[in-house]
């Protein structure tokens, strides 16, 4: 393929076209043609951003895509499609450490996703904000406080306008840029309260989430990469666990331990939660009916002398309220 005859005629989206065969086979162009687009390179705004969108998702979700993403930088339309990206280039992540540059910890995240267009969008994305918080500290040490923020402000005022996401994709996109960090913060260490919040906070996206928490494992050494990508399945694991526990029909209905103070007369204590797994047991056993209202339980549990047993000690200074007494 050769652009060189009609160069100045050229269709802007002929810039894209070798990005299929870039997919395919996993191999560079000849240089000779790299080098045409590059001169030209800049015609590749004059595409409505959808077309570009179009253009580009289909490599970017093949089996090559950080060859892909290689290729457009050294074509020259990178720059011009995603600067942000574009900036990540040699852009280190650890002091005078070349090979742990942005760029390529990019690429190897982009190429460990799943192909899904959100997960390798995002993958390609996640990072860009790295390249205006990365501070310096006196130990030698490289933070980047606040990157997945500034990733999505940066994504809203560049990527989206040259690239034209569909708006769900676009949203989803952003929520994996802001949140990508969270997952792999998991150390074990979360209550079950935590991990369910976790749930509920990610949920719409969780399944892209923990793909792309995955991904961005990149770690060169064994035991590093092991140990997170097991954390990361443990939450997954947990995720799921709680999440069936929680679906169970509860049996009791809420309030019920109230009414049974109240109409039994009963102070307060480790007594109320021995009563209510009676309670509980009968309706697993199927002598009792589940989800009644609390009325019905009261009167099982004096039908069935259910307080027989129970050690009710009354809390130190409580006195049975006035109302009972009379």
């Amino acid at each position: 393929m050769s652009l060189a005859p009609a160069i100045e005629r050229l269709d802007p989206e002929e810039l894209l076209r070798p990005l299929d065969d870039v997919a395919a086979t996993g191999e560079l162009p000849d240089p000779s043609l790299t080098a045409q687009i590059a001169a030209v390179a800049e015609r590749v705004l004059e595409l409505p951003p959808a077309v570009v969108y179009e253009r580009l998702t289909p490599p970017l979700c093949g089996r090559n895509p950080h060859v892909v993403l290689q290729w457009l930088r050294e074509a020259g339309l990178l720059v011009h499609l995603l600067p942000e990206l574009d900036a990540t280039h040699a852009f280190s992540q650890e002091g005078g450490r070349r090979h742990k540059d942005v760029w390529e910890h990019t690429k190897a995240v982009v190429r460990q996703s799943v192909p899904r267009p959100a997960v390798r969008w995002a993958a390609a994305l996640h990072d860009i904000g790295k390249v205006t918080t990365r501070r310096f500290l006196p130990d030698g040490k490289v933070t980047f406080h606040g990157h997945s923020e500034e990733g999505v402000r940066m994504f809203r005022r560049g990527p989206v306008r040259r690239i034209g996401f569909p708006p769900q994709l676009r949203e989803r996109v952003e929520l994996l840029i802001l949140h990508h960090l969270r997952a792999g913060q998991y150390d074990g260490s979360w209550t079950d309260g935590a991990v369910r919040r976790f749930h509920r906070e990610m949920e719409p996206f969780l399944v892209d989430l923990l793909d792309l928490s995955r991904a961005d494992v990149t770690s060169k050494r064994p035991g590093k990469r092991a140990r997170c990508l097991r954390m990361i399945k443990e939450l997954e694991q947990r995720i799921e666990t709680l999440a069936q526990e929680d679906a169970r029909p509860r049996p009791l209905p809420p309030g019920l331990g109230n009414l049974l103070m109240e109409a039994l007369e009963l102070p307060p204590g480790k007594h109320l939660a021995e009563l209510r797994g009676r309670l509980e047991a009968l309706c697993e056993g199927g002598e009792l009916e589940g989800g009644r209202e609390a009325e019905y339980y009261v009167e099982a549990v004096r039908a069935r002398g259910l307080l027989e047993g129970l050690e009710i000690q009354p809390p130190r200074g409580w006195t049975m309220p006035t109302a009972r007494m009379k």
